[in-house]
């Protein structure tokens, strides 16, 4: 919602810089995005003056020489091309230093070489409409050298507000208004609309029929005669521009205006070309048709609602009028209809149609059935003042009888305790404060026992329902900002983290402490990410979820798996200059399941690729990301965790054949490790990564949170080197877990430092050389007992491995 700043201070004017406002806004739930200047800058280059002669170019037919007026004794020479300027008009200047909408700064300039010294405007010039054929003709009243800021709104900054769905009363300068005066205290201008009544009696000459009050609760129509067509005033198509609506004519900008006013959209039909004089609001008929204002030819369903007359459907209701009936050069009577229509409808209408308005934007999020009388108020206030048009019979007003359909009874007062804005809010906010607060919002407020009486205005009761909706609308103004940090209030509950929330901690802690930094992925994914990472047609991860709504091709399904965000991270990075890169996400994967819902899980992953530190004079070519370093970021986050853990040879089609592992915690399946196949890291632009990904459920079951200690011991440990030799095919894992079975409690320590492979050993075995460390509690061991256990390690090693022991 774009408010310009110069119409929003026709209500509200707070008399703060804009910046300040915008900051209260957005502080209070009214979210500004940015602010502009709509128009021009350098204002004091931009004057009223008065053409003194004007001659045609000597080398141009279609140029004319000016000499303007522009203050006091000051001339100054203009070479103009606009068809109508003339001796003896008003205009408007702007000299050289002005800067123009466009950005674009004006200096002297020589035109078919005649010098010129600025420019005189036509109102696109300006951006207070959209006119170029001819310049502006100004008030001949007007003294040249006047500043035109004083003369035009010709400038002005505009608020740019992300509206929430739930106050389509903020689809309106005025309900901006409201909130800027409940947030400043600034003064409100009373609505254009307030003290003001419809007229009573018939239409003379028109009906209305509504078929369907589910979809249409209220529907009112007024009559115009003698309407004047042409351009509207500079006021208002100033305010328009700034808003971002094009100027038409003046019964469309009245429209326009109306609506973005009141935030209730109103239509005008050429009441001589409405069919009958009959409206009819009923359902469409399927594959039913219209020809809408844009001349495109719409096809119909049962679901949605058309406006007919005699002759067939003349209006899509609440999305956008019909050809047929649409205002033009000859109408001189106007039908205005302002209506409200059922907001579910109006969303699913407009999508089927891929028909977007600013109507049906504002009909779908649900308006009040009052606010249809007070745009016509203000309607008919314009329609005699900007159209010369005169009100003909009273105000049509169909209001549905149905309770649920139609405009509800007022409900009763909402109670607002005292007590319950201070448990909810965590501060002690005055009473009479509360009630300054409401009224400035519009609401009506009496005295109760325990705090207040509220009543809820029209324009705010499908979205204040409860006591809470009062609590939250005094702690927004109030400012959110204010309030202390307290836990909520609940018995039994202490303010301490679940063990899944500590844990999760501890792994951000163990993996940023580390340089890996963490980012948040889509969810989505695109239905080909299963066949770039190769998985096979009976892998579970390319069972995707298909979403019934995506927001494109590349995020269509749900994601099986962290890698592809992870890989589409890194590619990002990497085409940005950073090439090394390390990077980790937790977060939800789902797989497809017999039930309603996808499977959903927790699952933490960490993607690295590029150098392991940066290059230094002392070593400029660091080693690079392979298996060994994602085994070590694993050993770091798992042992951090105090998850019992080991790794076993896998394969996964993503993964290259021999550098990838499964990880097993507590004995069971919880991911997996290794280095990326090369031909999937290609199709991400990568020479070699690393990855592993891990199913967080399973790190939280397995997670030791009171770890055990035991006491210090003052008895030496004894450290023996022992070496073997194995098959390549052993797993130096398998060959650890070995050593410690069979070194039983003694041995406190087993670690292999080095592996040798060369003709020493022979073809197709390796030589692994194994640190153990035995130590006992309680005495200092004797080598008897020390060779005992290495002998038992041994022999184990030769039965179970065919390990061969070397001198």
């Amino acid at each position: 919602m774009l408010i310009p700043m110069l119409w929003l201070n026709d209500f509200c004017d707070p008399g703060l810089e804009t910046k300040v406002l915008e900051q209260r806004l957005t502080m209070t739930g009214s979210y500004v995005e940015r602010v502009y200047v709509h128009g021009v800058t350098a204002l004091e280059h931009f004057v009223v003056g008065r053409v003194l002669s004007a001659e045609r170019h000597p080398d141009a037919d279609r140029l004319t020489v000016c000499t303007v007026a522009i203050g006091e004794g000051d001339t100054a020479q203009i070479v103009c091309g606009a068809p109508n300027v003339k001796e003896g008009q008003t205009v408007a200047v702007a000299r050289p230093g002005a800067v123009m909408p466009g950005g674009l700064k004006l200096k002297k300039a020589k035109l078919r070489g005649v010098e010129s010294d600025g420019m005189i405007l036509a109102e696109d010039e300006l951006a207070i409409g959209t006119g170029h054929d001819g310049i502006m003709e100004l008030d001949p009243e007007l003294l040249p050298g006047t500043a035109l800021e004083d003369v035009l709104p010709i400038a002005t900054d505009v608020l740019e507000l992300e509206i929430t769905p739930n106050r389509p009363d903020c689809l309106a300068v005025y309900g901006v208004a409201r909130e800027v005066h409940a947030a400043t205290g600034a003064p409100l201008a009373p609505a254009p609309w307030d003290g003001k009544t419809n007229p009573e009696g018939e239409l003379p000459g028109f009906s209305v029929e509504v078929q369907d009050p589910e979809l249409c609760p209220r529907f009112t129509l007024r009559l115009y005669e003698g309407v004047e067509l042409g351009p509207s005033p500079p006021w208002l198509k100033a305010r328009l521009m700034a808003a971002g609506q094009r100027p038409i004519s003046n019964v469309v900008d009245v429209t326009n205006y109306v609506m973005l006013v009141s935030g209730q959209p109103v239509h005008a039909f050429d009441a001589d070309l409405v069919s009958g004089g009959r409206l009819v609001v009923r359902r469409a008929r399927d594959g039913e048709t219209i020809t809408t204002l844009d001349d495109v030819e719409r096809h119909l369903d049962d679901r949605m609602v058309v406006i007919e007359d005699d002759a067939g459907p003349t209006s899509i209701a609440g999305v956008m009028g019909g050809s047929r009936s649409e205002v033009n050069a000859a109408s001189t009577r106007v039908l205005m209809e302002a209506a409200t229509w059922n907001g579910p409808n109006l969303q699913r209408t407009s999508t089927r149609l891929g028909l977007r308005t600013e109507a049906s934007g504002r009909f779908e999020k649900g308006l009040s059935p009052e606010l249809g009388p007070e745009a016509q108020l203000l309607a008919a206030q314009l329609m005699e003042e900007v159209c010369g048009a005169t009100p003909v019979g009273g105000l049509l007003d169909y209001r549905s009888p149905s309770a649920t359909g139609g405009a509800p009874p007022e409900p009763g007062p909402l109670r607002l305790r005292e007590a319950r804005v201070g448990a909810l809010l965590g501060a002690e906010i005055p009473r009479g404060e509360q009630r300054e607060i409401l009224l400035r919002l519009g609401f009506g407020v009496s005295q109760a026992e325990d705090g207040l009486d509220v009543t809820v205005p029209h324009w705010r009761r499908a979205d204040v329902t409860r006591e809470a909706d009062l609590v939250e609308e005094v702690g927004r103004i109030w400012g959110f900002e204010n309030l202390p940090a307290t836990l909520p209030s609940r018995r039994g509950v202490s303010g301490r983290l679940e063990p899944a929330q500590r844990l999760r901690r501890r792994a951000e802690d163990a993996l940023v402490g580390r340089g890996v930094s963490e980012i948040l992925g889509w969810s989505f994914a695109a239905p080909a990410l299963v066949d770039r990472l190769l998985l096979p047609e009976d892998d579970e991860r390319r069972s995707v979820v298909k979403i019934a709504n995506p927001m494109s091709e590349e995020q269509s399904v749900l994601r099986t798996t962290l890698l592809g965000s992870l890989l589409d991270n890194v590619q990002r990075n990497r085409s940005r200059g950073t090439e090394d890169v390390r990077l980790w996400e937790l977060g939800a994967v789902y797989l497809a399941s017999e039930g309603e819902l996808p499977d959903e899980r927790q699952h933490l992953g960490a993607l690295l690729t590029g150098r392991l530190r940066p290059a230094t004079w002392r070593d400029p070519e660091p080693p690079v990301t392979d298996f060994f370093a994602a085994k070590g970021l694993l050993a770091a986050l798992l042992d951090t965790l105090r998850v019992p853990w080991e790794l076993e040879p896998a394969r996964e089609p993503f993964l290259h054949p021999g550098r990838s592992a499964r990880v097993l915690v507590a004995g069971e399946s919880a991911g997996w490790l290794g280095e990326l196949h090369p031909s999937v890291a290609a199709r991400w632009d990568l020479e070699r990564a690393a990855s592993f990904e891990l199913d967080f459920a399973r790190l939280t079951a397995a997670a030791v949170e009171v770890p055990d200690y035991e006491d210090l011991t003052s008895f030496p440990a004894v450290r023996q080197d022992l070496a073997v030799t194995v098959g390549d095919d052993v797993p130096a894992a398998e060959v650890v877990a070995t050593v410690r079975r069979a070194g039983g409690a003694l041995l406190r320590k087993v670690e292999v430092f080095d592996v040798y492979r060369g003709a020493q050993v022979g073809e197709g075995r390796a030589s692994l050389a194994l640190a153990l460390e035995f130590r006992a509690g309680d005495r200092t061991l004797t080598e008897d007992e020390v060779s005992q256990r290495r002998g038992k390690i041994v022999a184990a090693l030769t039965e179970k491995l065919g390990a061969q022991l070397r001198g």
